[in-house]
């Protein structure tokens, strides 16, 4: 299922005035008299007829300025000493969950009590597979409203406003467990902000219950935090639960109050319980609020509800006992996986083998160049048999190429063959679980081809399911291949832990299956209900479809739905009391009236963006685009065809949510050379260029503790272009001393040199080589990557330019990641920001330059005037590269950089740094 990834927002905004902020009354609810208290003694009394204040937040509040103290007023006659200078004022959620649809509104109020302008970050985690659909921000009465547009269309007005010197922002995503929608605005003295950011999801039964998570990451004290959850379900509440997950902290603070059909959960804590300790400025207020509830389905499987036009039918049975699996595990041990990954994979591999029950058969499939089996037939998971698969994955050396399409073949054959010969139990289900970066270098290397080989032999009982390690895995691959295989794919990200990914993902793989279902609508009465709005949440047991209805023909959908499921005939019965339903919602203040349309709407989009990356043909691709896109402007939600266009009521200030950037490294150095410095805590890039000659050796990072160093060594362009002689990185060396091992990379070659053996390899190339604990991955004429010791990687990409070019010439490009295993006397010009410098950036005013505003910076130090603009990322898109907002330091770094860049200098291409 395609899903809208995260958000990051670069808010260039400057000469803004104040505007204020309401310190009246809250809204308020509706009393709600069904309502009664839940785990006496646990939570606080609520008293019926009560009225509730309705919000829920999944936002990390930070600001990113040099802090000082100051006293505000708290709540309840409380005092906040010494409170920030930029003032927290309110941080507010409401959320209302209405039939499993679930719409959310995040709302932050803040205000400059410094007298000096401030940069303030609003940072919010939504759920994985969320639409946002509105997005409005208020700067000191200027306010920026949203509206979707198609994407070419949207970065064409946010071009035009750059194109004017106007302000312009660019809104970033990318995939993890929780995606972040992230803004940053400057404040001046005494003006106030307010964010508000809406999204929708619907919420799947996993596990027997339904899970709303909410992260609650303030980052400071707030003077009024309201966090409302609002549950309402026509077919009854069985139970609803709140986990504590602040350590007892906030014991009696979450207040749930419910009903047969509604509950409300209130998390409001005051300045004090706010508090990490009684005198401290700090918020324990970090982690969690989870709600858990689960529907009431007496004896029938199904619910459908009709309302507005939409009709909605779930189907999640709780009778069903587990299924047995044969399961087949395909592990990549090819020399790309060696490293972290290969890590992941093993703590992987023991997650799921835990998992398995005795019922189950199983067998393992490693492969790099070669395909080997653990066992040639499937094996019944006993404790023995799972301890021996664990040894024998444990005792895995990754090494060589990549042959996923013979691997594959192997593992659907083996199924094959074993369902052909009637061993296997007819009631049970087959799946194969392929573990990889899904990057092929040996055998059929063709995706297209390799997916069309799975599909011709694997039999429709079979399901195939992918885990993608890493951050540089073809996912996109791997994900067309589960989805045309009746499977999902799960991307495992090694900076995460990686036994919760995994966890969730096998989830989704190990609890009862609903196998061929079939809804049977009258289709004289039903428009719309095909396989684009058919959802199976295969983890949960649950089915859900939606579709358009004629209210005049209700009549006929009051017919028997049949459904079947493994060998069971179960008889559903319908909701046909339409008027009884829309009487009941009319009744509830918070409940949704919309939730059919957006719950219909949210499916079909899900299932257009899944069969378009399965489209066959350029013209079925362009067919579900234009559904999609239409979808996406019909019903106001950003997808990865539209764009969030933000702009103020004139249109000559605008904001653009598009275009996924690159996970953050530490370090990356492209053309002139140009240093890109991302510094995680500031949350902020410095960047800065070196202008020297050509022939000069610089030193990047220079670390003779662990005996690491990496040089890099110039090249000119052909010729002045402007009266200025560009110059590159046409060669870089790295040297691992306890190693003994020297890699030079160049435009033409990589050459290892280790003791008295040397290895070239060319970069038409596509190869592995490993020695001891270095590792060389090439990507044919793309990318080089070096691991040491399975953890630190290093990546240099080569930019090749048209031979004949009157100015340009090829050249490299390196981006360092963020580590912590260089010594603390690490240095370089990369190597010295290792150790994270304090840095304070405020002041920010117009420039020279309207697209590129001026700010002062203190480091160091000393204070310098930087320059914000855009600089070039090129992992992604090697031709082009993909625009990064950095804060310029101007005359070679000067003053950023310990001493001058001359001071970098080394003799040889393995020198390491002599430091005065």
């Amino acid at each position: 299922m395609k899903q809208l990834t995260c958000f990051f927002i670069c808010f260039f905004l400057s000469e803004v005035s104040g505007f204020e902020i309401p310190i009246n009354g809250l809204s308020e609810f509706v009393d709600y008299e069904d309502l009664v208290e839940l785990a006496p003694g646990k939570f606080r009394l609520v008293a019926e007829n009560q009225r509730y204040q309705h919000r829920r937040v999944q936002c990390s509040y930070t600001l990113v300025e040099e802090i000082t103290q100051r006293s505000l007023p708290g709540e309840s006659g409380e005092i906040m000493e010494e409170a920030d200078q930029v003032t927290l004022y309110s941080y507010k959620v409401q959320s209302t969950i209405t039939s499993r649809m679930a719409t959310t509104m995040i709302q932050s109020k803040v205000v400059n009590n410094s007298p000096q302008p401030q940069n303030v970050v609003f940072d919010v985690q939504i759920p994985k597979g969320a639409f946002i659909s509105n997005f409005s921000m208020t700067v000191d009465g200027t306010t920026f409203r949203s509206s979707i547009k198609e994407k070419t269309v949207g970065r064409a007005l946010y071009a035009q406003a750059r194109a004017k010197g106007k302000t312009a922002g660019l809104v970033r995503s990318r995939a993890l467990d929780m995606e972040n929608f992230r803004t940053e605005v400057n404040v001046l003295p005494g003006a106030k902000v307010q964010f508000e950011l809406h999204y929708q999801e619907v919420k799947w039964r996993k596990l027997g219950s339904y899970e709303h998570r909410i992260y609650l990451q303030p980052g400071r004290l707030a003077k009024h935090l309201e966090v409302d959850v609002w549950v309402i379900e026509p077919q009854g509440i069985r139970f609803l639960h709140v986990p504590d997950t602040f350590e007892g902290h906030f014991d009696g603070v979450p207040v749930i109050s419910k009903g047969q059909q509604k509950a409300h959960v209130s998390f409001k804590p005051t300045v004090a319980q706010q508090r990490i300790c009684p005198n401290c400025r700090e918020t324990v207020v970090d982690g969690e609020l989870v709600v858990l509830y689960d529907v009431k389905r007496e004896e029938k499987a199904g619910e459908l509800e009709v309302f507005n036009g939409y009709f909605v039918h779930f189907f999640a049975p709780d009778n069903l006992d587990p299924i047995p699996k044969n399961i087949l595990f395909v592990i990549d041990v090819s020399g790309s996986m060696w490293g972290v990954k290969m890590k992941q994979t093993v703590e992987a591999m023991k997650t799921i083998l835990d998992d398995l029950r005795a019922e189950d058969h199983f067998s393992v499939i490693d492969f790099n160049q070669n395909v080997r089996t653990w066992r040639n037939d499937l094996i019944s998971a006993t404790k023995t048999q799972v301890s021996d698969a664990k040894r024998y994955i444990e005792k895995i050396q990754p090494s060589g190429g990549t042959n996923i399409n013979e691997a594959l073949l192997r593992a659907i054959f083996i199924l094959n063959e074993a369902n052909n010969l009637g061993l296997l139990d007819p009631n049970s289900v087959s799946l194969i679980i392929l573990v990889s970066d899904g990057d092929p270098t040996v055998g059929e290397l063709k995706l297209s081809k390799i997916q069309k080989n799975v599909k011709e032999n694997i039999q429709d009982n079979i399901s195939l399911f992918s885990l993608g390690m890493g951050f540089d895995v073809d996912y996109d691959f791997l994900k067309r291949l589960s989805n045309e295989n009746r499977g999902i794919a799960q991307r495992i990200y090694g900076n995460q832990d990686t036994s919760s990914q995994l966890k969730k993902f096998y989830n989704q793989v190990s609890t009862p299956l609903l196998r061929n279902v079939q809804f049977n609508y009258p289709h004289t009465s039903v428009t719309d209900v095909t396989q684009n709005n058919f959802h199976n949440y295969f983890g949960g047991s649950e089915i859900v479809v939606a579709g358009k209805f004629d209210p005049a023909k209700l009549d006929q959908l009051e017919s028997i739905i049949t459904a079947t499921s493994a060998n069971t005939q179960l008889v559903l019965e319908t909701l046909a009391q339409m008027d009884d339903l829309q009487d009941f919602l009319s009744k509830d203040k918070h409940a949704d009236p919309d939730f059919t349309r957006k719950l219909w709407a949210y499916l079909t989009i899900n299932q257009l963006l899944a069969e378009r990356s399965l489209a066959p043909t350029a013209a079925a691709k362009r067919r579900i685009t234009r559904s999609i896109l239409q979808m996406s402007l019909d019903h106001h939600i950003v997808t990865p065809l539209t764009s969030l266009v933000i702009e103020n009521e004139a249109g000559d200030e605008r904001m653009l949510a598009d275009a996924p950037p690159q996970d953050p490294s530490c370090c990356s150095v492209e053309n002139d050379p140009h240093f890109i410095i991302y510094l995680p805590k500031s949350q902020k890039n410095i960047c800065f260029n070196i202008d020297s000659e050509p022939g000069k050796i610089l030193n990047l990072v220079s670390d003779p503790e662990s005996g690491i160093v990496i040089n890099g060594q110039l090249v000119g362009a052909k010729k002045p272009n402007n009266g200025k002689l560009s110059t590159y990185f046409g060669k870089l060396g790295f040297y691992f001393q306890s190693e003994d091992v020297k890699i030079e990379i160049s435009t033409e070659a990589i050459t290892l040199s280790g003791g008295s053996s040397t290895f070239a390899l060319s970069w038409s190339d596509t190869a592995q080589v490993m020695n001891q604990r270095v590792q060389i991955s090439v990507k044919k004429a793309k990318v080089v990557t070096i691991t040491l010791d399975k953890e630190m990687s290093f990546s240099v990409l080569l930019h090749r330019v048209w031979k004949k070019h009157p100015i340009n010439v090829d050249f490299l490009g390196i981006y360092v990641p963020p580590t912590n295993k260089f010594s603390p006397n690490a240095h370089g010009l990369i190597g010295q920001f290792m150790q994270e410098p304090k840095i304070h950036i405020f002041n920010e005013r117009p420039g020279k330059d309207p697209e590129k505003p001026e700010a002062s910076m203190e480091v160091k130090g000393q204070k310098l005037i930087v320059t914000r603009g855009l600089q070039k990322d090129y992992r992604t898109d090697l031709v082009f590269g993909t625009d990064v907002t950095c804060w310029f330091v101007h005359n070679s770094g000067k003053g950023f950089i310990d001493g001058h860049y001359k001071d970098y200098f080394v003799p040889q291409l393995y020198s390491f740094l002599k430091r005065p």
